[in-house]
């Protein structure tokens, strides 16, 4: 991959549906020369798919936060297989620093994140925690 290819992925990972002719005018290519690289992009499995994001994919848990959990002793798999059985954890992340794991939570209401938040830092072996609230998505990449 060369620097052209890299604008056109930037481009697409903006707007995975810019047709041809934009991602032409976008990168000062043509847009037979765009088709060609992107072809060449999936077919090498540089570019593995094209995804949709729907807005009521958004709207089913419009309250999202990242939950980042420190853990004392060797408890993580225990604490990530009580993570997993919950609801609203979307997804859990090992991590490095000062946190242990990072919990991406999402829910319908701030009142059920705060009840969730509660269960979390109840469960033993955690030790501390920091929730951030996802305000607004500006741009999403999904591999």
């Amino acid at each position: 991959m060369d620097e052209i290819d890299n604008k056109i992925i930037a481009e697409l990972r903006r707007d995975a549906r810019m047709s041809y002719s934009a991602l032409a005018a976008a990168t000062g290519l043509s847009r037979v020369t765009v088709r060609a690289r992107v072809e060449r992009l999936v077919t090498s499995g540089a570019i593995l798919g094209f995804t949709l994001i729907l807005k009521e994919d958004m709207q089913h848990s419009p309250i999202r936060g990242h939950t980042l959990l420190a853990i004392e002793g060797a408890g993580t798999d225990r604490i990530k297989r009580l993570l997993a059985g919950m609801p609203a954890v979307q997804a859990i992340h090992a991590t490095n620093g000062k946190w242990d794991l990072i919990v991406e939570t999402g829910t319908e209401t701030v009142e059920e994140l705060d009840s969730v938040l509660g269960k979390i830092r109840r469960i033993q072996g955690v030790t501390s925690s920091e929730t951030n609230l996802l305000l607004a998505t500006q741009m999403t990449v999904t591999k």
